[in-house]
Protein backbone atom coordinates (compact mmCIF):
# COMPACT_ATOMS: atom_id res chain seq x y z
CA UNK A 1 0.00 0.00 0.00
CA UNK A 2 1.17 3.42 -0.58
CA UNK A 3 2.30 5.50 2.14
CA UNK A 4 0.38 8.76 2.92
CA UNK A 5 2.07 12.04 3.07
CA UNK A 6 1.58 15.09 4.79
CA UNK A 7 0.05 17.12 1.41
CA UNK A 8 -3.54 18.55 2.13
CA UNK A 9 -5.78 18.88 -1.20
CA UNK A 10 -6.98 22.33 -0.93
CA UNK A 11 -9.96 23.69 -3.22
CA UNK A 12 -11.23 26.82 -4.09
CA UNK A 13 -15.06 27.35 -4.74
CA UNK A 14 -16.81 31.23 -5.46
CA UNK A 15 -20.61 31.08 -5.67
CA UNK A 16 -21.79 28.01 -7.52
CA UNK A 17 -25.12 29.58 -8.47
CA UNK A 18 -22.47 32.04 -11.03
CA UNK A 19 -20.29 29.73 -11.65
CA UNK A 20 -19.44 28.71 -15.63
CA UNK A 21 -20.62 32.67 -16.97
CA UNK A 22 -18.67 31.95 -19.87
CA UNK A 23 -21.17 29.09 -20.85
CA UNK A 24 -24.11 31.63 -20.73
CA UNK A 25 -24.54 31.46 -24.53
CA UNK A 26 -24.50 27.51 -24.51
CA UNK A 27 -26.25 26.60 -21.20
CA UNK A 28 -28.94 28.04 -19.31
CA UNK A 29 -28.21 29.61 -15.91
CA UNK A 30 -30.06 26.76 -14.16
CA UNK A 31 -27.80 24.49 -16.36
CA UNK A 32 -24.74 26.08 -15.69
CA UNK A 33 -25.22 25.82 -11.50
CA UNK A 34 -26.21 22.38 -12.09
CA UNK A 35 -23.48 21.08 -13.84
CA UNK A 36 -20.74 22.92 -11.45
CA UNK A 37 -22.48 21.59 -8.33
CA UNK A 38 -21.88 18.20 -9.95
CA UNK A 39 -18.44 18.95 -11.17
CA UNK A 40 -16.87 20.24 -7.78
CA UNK A 41 -18.83 16.88 -6.47
CA UNK A 42 -16.66 14.77 -8.97
CA UNK A 43 -13.76 16.47 -7.35
CA UNK A 44 -14.03 16.44 -4.10
CA UNK A 45 -14.95 12.85 -3.79
CA UNK A 46 -11.51 11.83 -6.21
CA UNK A 47 -9.84 13.81 -3.55
CA UNK A 48 -11.03 12.02 -0.85
CA UNK A 49 -10.70 8.86 -2.16
CA UNK A 50 -7.01 9.45 -2.91
CA UNK A 51 -5.07 7.44 -0.55
CA UNK A 52 -1.88 9.47 -0.32
CA UNK A 53 -3.82 12.62 0.49
CA UNK A 54 -3.41 13.56 4.34
CA UNK A 55 -6.99 15.59 3.94
CA UNK A 56 -8.87 17.85 2.00
CA UNK A 57 -9.75 21.94 2.34
CA UNK A 58 -12.43 23.36 0.63
CA UNK A 59 -11.84 27.57 0.52
CA UNK A 60 -15.52 29.02 -0.02
CA UNK A 61 -18.28 31.10 1.41
CA UNK A 62 -20.95 29.50 -0.87
CA UNK A 63 -23.57 27.39 1.64
CA UNK A 64 -23.91 24.82 -0.62
CA UNK A 65 -20.06 24.06 -1.07
CA UNK A 66 -19.47 24.28 2.41
CA UNK A 67 -22.09 21.56 2.95
CA UNK A 68 -20.79 18.95 0.54
CA UNK A 69 -17.36 20.03 1.61
CA UNK A 70 -18.54 18.89 5.08
CA UNK A 71 -20.37 15.81 3.98
CA UNK A 72 -16.94 14.56 2.59
CA UNK A 73 -15.32 15.37 5.78
CA UNK A 74 -12.98 18.47 3.99
CA UNK A 75 -11.98 21.34 6.33
CA UNK A 76 -13.84 25.00 5.43
CA UNK A 77 -12.06 27.65 5.08
CA UNK A 78 -13.44 31.08 4.59
CA UNK A 79 -10.18 33.38 4.37
CA UNK A 80 -10.08 35.39 1.36
CA UNK A 81 -12.73 32.93 -0.20
CA UNK A 82 -14.67 35.56 -2.38
CA UNK A 83 -11.42 37.18 -3.33
CA UNK A 84 -10.57 35.20 -6.24
CA UNK A 85 -8.92 32.24 -6.92
CA UNK A 86 -5.35 33.08 -6.36
CA UNK A 87 -6.08 34.73 -3.23
CA UNK A 88 -8.21 31.84 -1.81
CA UNK A 89 -5.33 29.23 -2.71
CA UNK A 90 -2.38 31.41 -0.90
CA UNK A 91 -4.76 31.79 1.94
CA UNK A 92 -4.99 28.06 2.36
CA UNK A 93 -1.05 27.62 1.80
CA UNK A 94 -0.49 29.81 4.75
CA UNK A 95 -2.99 28.40 6.84
CA UNK A 96 -0.97 24.78 5.94
CA UNK A 97 2.18 26.35 6.13
CA UNK A 98 1.87 27.61 9.84
CA UNK A 99 0.38 23.97 10.61
CA UNK A 100 3.37 22.92 9.69
CA UNK A 101 2.17 20.50 6.61
CA UNK A 102 4.21 19.06 4.26
CA UNK A 103 2.98 20.17 1.76
CA UNK A 104 -0.43 21.44 -0.43
CA UNK A 105 -2.05 20.09 -3.90
CA UNK A 106 -4.24 22.87 -5.04
CA UNK A 107 -6.66 21.81 -7.94
CA UNK A 108 -9.71 23.67 -9.30
CA UNK A 109 -13.31 22.68 -9.13
CA UNK A 110 -13.84 22.15 -12.43
CA UNK A 111 -11.59 19.01 -13.45
CA UNK A 112 -14.54 16.29 -12.97
CA UNK A 113 -12.35 13.92 -15.18
CA UNK A 114 -9.81 13.63 -12.60
CA UNK A 115 -8.75 10.34 -11.29
CA UNK A 116 -7.92 8.60 -8.42
CA UNK A 117 -4.89 6.99 -9.38
CA UNK A 118 -4.23 10.81 -11.23
CA UNK A 119 -3.71 11.96 -8.04
CA UNK A 120 -2.16 9.12 -6.80
CA UNK A 121 1.08 9.22 -9.91
CA UNK A 122 0.92 13.30 -9.58
CA UNK A 123 1.87 13.02 -5.77
CA UNK A 124 4.47 9.96 -6.56
CA UNK A 125 6.32 12.19 -8.85
CA UNK A 126 6.37 15.12 -6.36
CA UNK A 127 9.87 15.29 -4.79
CA UNK A 128 10.65 15.89 -0.96
CA UNK A 129 10.93 19.65 -0.07
CA UNK A 130 11.60 22.10 -1.91
CA UNK A 131 9.35 21.07 -4.61
CA UNK A 132 7.07 22.06 -6.85
CA UNK A 133 4.66 20.19 -9.25
CA UNK A 134 2.95 21.05 -12.01
CA UNK A 135 0.11 19.48 -14.49
CA UNK A 136 -1.04 21.61 -17.39
CA UNK A 137 -4.58 22.09 -18.65
CA UNK A 138 -4.95 20.08 -22.08
CA UNK A 139 -4.66 23.11 -24.18
CA UNK A 140 -0.96 24.29 -21.89
CA UNK A 141 -1.41 27.32 -20.85
CA UNK A 142 -3.17 26.82 -17.62
CA UNK A 143 -2.20 25.26 -14.40
CA UNK A 144 -4.42 22.48 -12.97
CA UNK A 145 -2.86 21.00 -10.73
CA UNK A 146 -0.26 21.94 -9.01
CA UNK A 147 1.52 20.29 -5.39
CA UNK A 148 3.87 22.96 -3.72
CA UNK A 149 6.12 21.50 -0.45
CA UNK A 150 6.20 23.87 1.42
CA UNK A 151 2.54 24.98 0.72
CA UNK A 152 3.85 28.79 0.06
CA UNK A 153 7.54 27.58 -1.59
CA UNK A 154 6.11 29.25 -4.57
CA UNK A 155 3.64 32.69 -4.86
CA UNK A 156 0.83 31.28 -6.94
CA UNK A 157 -1.04 33.51 -9.11
CA UNK A 158 -3.96 31.53 -11.31
CA UNK A 159 -5.19 32.65 -14.71
CA UNK A 160 -5.84 31.72 -18.83
CA UNK A 161 -2.21 31.61 -19.28
CA UNK A 162 -0.38 30.75 -16.00
CA UNK A 163 1.06 27.46 -16.46
CA UNK A 164 4.67 29.14 -17.93
CA UNK A 165 4.41 31.93 -15.32
CA UNK A 166 4.04 29.33 -12.73
CA UNK A 167 7.07 27.23 -13.87
CA UNK A 168 9.32 30.72 -14.33
CA UNK A 169 8.22 31.28 -10.47
CA UNK A 170 9.48 27.86 -9.33
CA UNK A 171 12.66 28.53 -10.60
CA UNK A 172 12.94 32.13 -9.49
CA UNK A 173 12.11 30.34 -5.98
CA UNK A 174 14.91 28.53 -6.67
CA UNK A 175 12.79 25.26 -7.45
CA UNK A 176 13.60 23.25 -10.64
CA UNK A 177 9.39 21.98 -11.00
CA UNK A 178 8.19 18.80 -12.01
CA UNK A 179 5.61 19.21 -15.11
CA UNK A 180 3.38 16.51 -14.82
CA UNK A 181 1.62 15.91 -18.48
CA UNK A 182 -0.40 12.51 -19.91
CA UNK A 183 -2.73 12.82 -17.32
CA UNK A 184 -5.80 13.92 -18.99
CA UNK A 185 -8.66 13.78 -16.39
CA UNK A 186 -6.66 16.76 -14.82
CA UNK A 187 -5.93 18.19 -17.87
CA UNK A 188 -9.65 18.82 -18.89
CA UNK A 189 -11.17 21.84 -17.43
CA UNK A 190 -14.33 23.07 -18.15
CA UNK A 191 -14.43 26.67 -19.62
CA UNK A 192 -16.21 26.67 -23.05
CA UNK A 193 -18.16 24.72 -25.44
CA UNK A 194 -15.21 22.51 -26.79
CA UNK A 195 -14.59 21.76 -23.43
CA UNK A 196 -17.99 20.05 -23.04
CA UNK A 197 -17.52 18.48 -26.08
CA UNK A 198 -14.79 16.53 -24.69
CA UNK A 199 -16.20 15.82 -21.78
CA UNK A 200 -19.40 14.14 -23.90
CA UNK A 201 -16.49 12.34 -25.63
CA UNK A 202 -14.52 10.76 -21.40
CA UNK A 203 -15.43 7.07 -20.85
CA UNK A 204 -15.34 8.14 -17.32
CA UNK A 205 -18.53 7.83 -15.35
CA UNK A 206 -18.89 11.28 -13.42
CA UNK A 207 -21.85 12.99 -12.34
CA UNK A 208 -20.63 15.60 -14.40
CA UNK A 209 -20.89 14.15 -17.64
CA UNK A 210 -24.93 12.80 -16.44
CA UNK A 211 -25.85 16.49 -16.12
CA UNK A 212 -24.30 17.31 -19.20
CA UNK A 213 -25.95 14.84 -21.28
CA UNK A 214 -29.56 15.83 -19.88
CA UNK A 215 -28.82 18.80 -21.07
CA UNK A 216 -27.24 18.04 -24.53
CA UNK A 217 -30.48 18.77 -26.55
CA UNK A 218 -30.55 22.37 -25.45
CA UNK A 219 -26.70 22.80 -26.13
CA UNK A 220 -26.39 25.64 -29.08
Amino acid sequence: MTARRDIWAVVPVKALGQAKSRLAGTLSCGARAELARAMLEDVLETLVQARTLAGLVVVTADAEAKVLGTRLGARILGDDATCGHTRAVMAAARRLHAEGREGMLTVPGDVPAIAPDEVERLIALHNAAPAFTIAPSHDGRGSNAIIASPPTAVPLAFGNDSFLPHVAAARAAGIEPTIATGLEGIALDVDGRDDLDALLRTTRATRARAVLMRHASRVV
